[in-house]
């Protein structure tokens, strides 16, 4: 064997061993407890970056721990394969998105094997192919079924110059300009399919106390879903139309000095006076190339603009004027809000710029009434005041009070209010699954019959330079037969968002490529019903926080779907979640290829072997926190591995083998490798691959210190060895096996059981004591762990050292903290 450690010649021959052997073939084992181990499949965008690495390696240690542990694990993998970047690069290279993806999913396929992750390749699930998204349409139709599937107008983002809806990702800048062609994006409705999401928003919270996931996420779920308790409260305009607004605040109805209503709604042309409507157009249009984020923006600049038009108060008759402004939006409660500035920073800060009536409607905790200064916002202290009845009342009682009122008076409801929207899903895309939908003038809106899935997307669709969808100019897709009457009918072309595809992917690893060839049914199973049953739900999930109000949110909901639908009887995807942190740049930056600080890790596989790649990833710091790329640091993992290999492949000398280790020299190899075991195994149950590599080195230093004693060749030196090589798997799979296989093993090391600590074997024999005087350190004591603390008192005082600093002085006290202090306190 090599007295050199050489990464690339093992790797490799371990990959292909491992492939040859079905070391990672998916088997249902009912004698063992299953782990479904998952991580967020990647984008097929060509190359595998550090990010996949950071996220995938530590993964894969977490299955592989868990197999050892006695689980039958899957952790399968597979491609997120349809979205914009195949479209863009159609666009660029003149190919179709298909041939791009299926490239990049070859060439990923051979990174992700470089990793050597105990990837199930034999359940692999790619988004794009049409057995994978036949059943995406077929989830569609269920949805549509059940009523979970709607179309209506809707606003998207739009390129006048393109012709084109745009995504997210198309709109670059503050100022919002398409990526094309610079032109600046409006705001334009047009028919849009969603899912009711909404439905299950209470759930959706409440579920969140059912899953062991980080708090921050679901913090971020329950924000990002936003529910609020209050009343509905019906204005009119001057022309009597009703302006319905939700307040969490109606104890300050009295206290609304003006309306504002969102530029967008169906009623500000018609209140807008004509003295008024070249200033409220131009609003709008100003106002139509901002997005939710800017518009809401709680530092930003208060804009707005006055209708002319003016509401009428329920509570008071007053007459109000209604102006728009852009942080009233449709897309939250009705698009109007009453504006009481006297007790909504908002407001506040709005009516200062316009000068608009301050009303105080509640008084101060010590009865003060005098002008506000800033808006008082308190729901606990204070009394109602200028409320015509309620004067007087409790404020912590005012929300209450005045809700029961306006029921009474038929003026306002209890209302429960939500910033959750329904689930946008149409994409004006063709690089995604066909909504399987066709419109006929007859028969009107025609789902496609579940048997004459899936619809395909066509191989000669022609991309044009300004990004319009092919199938809207492709006869063959678009114009079909209704396959309710017969007669000539058109297909939906938009496509679904590639957030659909996502939102089951876990449930297609089950049975990849179901029923390939078959007509499928409305009653069919999506995936082997028997598997399913096995596996699911997903045990461990791993992945990033920035999917937590999008993936993670829409992949719950289409949990508590299929289960109405009785699909599955489970209501959550996941039961537990760990979110890594994100690799920097070497200069501490978001990696970029525009600050030039992007790390390749195929050049440091090349290099140092992949091994020491997921070492050096694992070892950057906690996972969840990440960190910056450090090129040097990356030379401590392989000169580690190197240390291990010597350590492995050494044979003691002749002396060595003559010589009789001493009990003390066993005892304490005993000791430290107990104490890793139980340091490791706790390390890796909660994801500190960092400390736990620490704890390997520190094992590792301290068998080189033995490498010249007796104990090497000794039946302990070899358990020992052994031992290492099974807590140095997980993490370090290529090196271990090797070696492993080494020291005459023919079963693969991945298969072993994992080490157990005793603890009474990791028990230190002596354990130091500090001995202080007044809190100064005078003295230190060794002891037997577990001395009690008379007896660790009484060594402590009769310490020489002890003895002359107590000469003459007054013994106060004698705090005693067992193992670790004497402090005796004088005077």
């Amino acid at each position: 064997m090599s007295e050199k450690y050489t990464p690339q010649t093992i790797e490799t021959k371990w990959h292909t061993a491992w492939e040859d052997q079905g070391l990672y073939k998916t088997v249902e084992d009912p004698t063992k407890p299953k782990w479904y181990a998952l991580t967020m499949l990647p984008y097929p965008s060509g190359d595998l970056h550090t990010g996949h690495w950071y996220a995938f390696t530590p993964s894969d240690a977490a299955a592989r721990f868990k197999r050892m542990n006695g689980y039958n694990v899957f952790f399968p993998i597979g491609f997120d394969a349809f979205g914009l970047p195949a479209e863009n690069a159609a666009i660029k290279r003149n190919i179709h998105p298909k041939i791009w993806t299926y490239a990049n999913i070859e060439r990923m396929r051979d990174q992700l094997r470089r990793m050597g992750a105990m990837w199930s390749w034999d359940h692999e699930a790619i988004s794009c192919d049409p057995d994978y998204y036949k059943w995406t349409q077929w989830f569609f139709l269920r949805f549509y079924e059940r009523g979970l599937a709607y179309r209506e107008f809707s606003p998207v983002d739009f390129c006048p110059t393109c012709n084109t809806t745009l995504a997210r990702e198309q709109v670059w800048g503050d100022d919002r300009h398409c990526e094309r062609c610079g032109t600046p994006v409006i705001k334009k409705s047009l028919n849009q399919w969603k899912f009711r999401i909404t439905q299950y928003a209470d759930e959706l919270i409440d579920g969140l106390d059912k899953i062991d996931w980080p708090e921050r996420v679901k913090t971020m779920q329950t924000n990002w879903i936003g529910r609020s308790e209050g009343a509905e409260v019906t204005f009119h305009t001057e022309q009597g139309d009703p302006l319905t607004i939700f307040t969490t605040r109606p104890d300050t109805l009295w206290g609304a000095t003006f309306m504002v209503l969102a530029p967008e709604h169906p009623l500000v042309d018609k209140i807008t006076t004509d003295a008024q409507r070249a200033q409220v157009e131009a609003y709008q249009e100003e106002t139509s190339r901002m997005d939710e984020i800017q518009r809401g923006a709680v530092d930003k600049e208060k804009t707005g603009v006055f209708t002319g038009g003016y509401a009428i108060n329920p509570v008071n008759d007053e007459r109000i004027p209604i102006w728009i402004a852009d942080y009233v939006m449709m897309n939250y409660g009705t698009g109007a809000i009453m504006a009481v500035p006297g007790h909504d920073e908002r407001d506040f800060s709005f009516a200062q710029k316009f000068g608009l009536e301050i009303r105080r409607v509640i008084g101060g905790p010590n009865g003060e009434t005098e002008p506000l200064e800033e808006a008082y916002v308190s729901k606990s202290e204070g009394v109602l005041i200028n409320s015509g009845p309620f004067d007087g009342t409790p404020v912590s009682l005012g929300a209450k009070t005045v809700t029961k009122w306006l029921e009474e008076q038929n003026k306002g409801k209890l209302a429960v209010n939500y910033r959750l929207r329904d689930w946008l899903i149409s994409r004006q895309r063709m690089w995604g699954a066909p909504i399987p939908i066709i419109f006929c003038e007859k028969c009107g809106t025609v789902p496609v019959p579940y048997e004459e899935l899936p619809v395909l997307l066509p191989d000669d669709a022609e991309f044009k330079p300004t990004g319009e969808s092919p199938l809207k100019y492709h006869a063959g897709f678009r114009f079909v037969t209704c396959p309710t009457c017969g007669g000539p009918a058109e297909r939906e072309t938009d496509t679904m968002d590639t957030f659909m595809c996502s939102s089951w992917y876990q449930y297609a690893y089950i049975s990849p490529n179901w029923k390939t060839g078959e007509p499928i049914h409305r009653d069919d199973m999506p995936w082997d019903e028997k598997t399913g049953n096995y596996w699911l739900p997903v045990d461990q999930y791993t992945g990033g926080i920035e999917h937590a109000t999008m993936h993670l949110l829409y992949t719950r909901f289409f949990t508590k779907a299929l289960r109405d639908l009785e699909i599955i009887d489970f209501d959550e995807p996941m039961k537990r979640l760990f979110n890594q942190g994100m690799v920097l740049g070497p200069d501490g930056e978001k990696m970029s290829k525009s600050r030039g600080n992007v790390v390749n890790p195929d050049e440091y596989v090349d290099k140092y072997g992949a091994d020491t790649v997921r070492g050096y990833l694992m070892f950057l710091g906690p996972w969840d926190m990440g960190g910056p790329w450090n090129p040097s640091a990356i030379e401590g993992i392989s000169r580690f591995l190197q240390r291990v290999w010597n350590v492995m492949v050494d044979e003691p000398d002749s002396h060595q083998m003559m010589a009789i280790p001493t009990s003390d020299e066993l005892r304490t190899l005993e000791r430290r490798l107990h104490q890793t075991i139980i340091k490791v195994t706790e390390d890796l149950t909660n994801f500190r691959f960092n400390t736990a590599i620490a704890a390997l080195m520190e094992l590792n230093n301290s068998l080189y210190k033995f490498k010249d004693s007796a104990v090497v060749g000794t039946d302990a030196w070899r358990e020992t060895l052994e031992t290492v090589l099974k807590l140095m798997a997980p993490i370090f799979p290529h090196i271990s096996e090797e070696l492993w296989h080494h020291l005459g093993h023919t079963a693969s090391v991945h298969l072993q059981s994992w080490p157990q600590g005793d603890a009474e074997k990791a028990r230190e024999d002596e354990v130091e004591v500090v001995v202080q005087i007044n809190g100064k350190i005078r003295e230190r004591l060794m002891v037997t762990p577990g001395t009690a603390s008379n007896a660790l008192e009484q060594q402590a005082l009769a310490l020489e050292t002890v003895q002359k600093w107590l000469e003459g002085k007054t013994i106060r006290r004698v705090i005693v903290v067992p193992d670790k202090l004497v402090n005796v306190v004088i005077g």
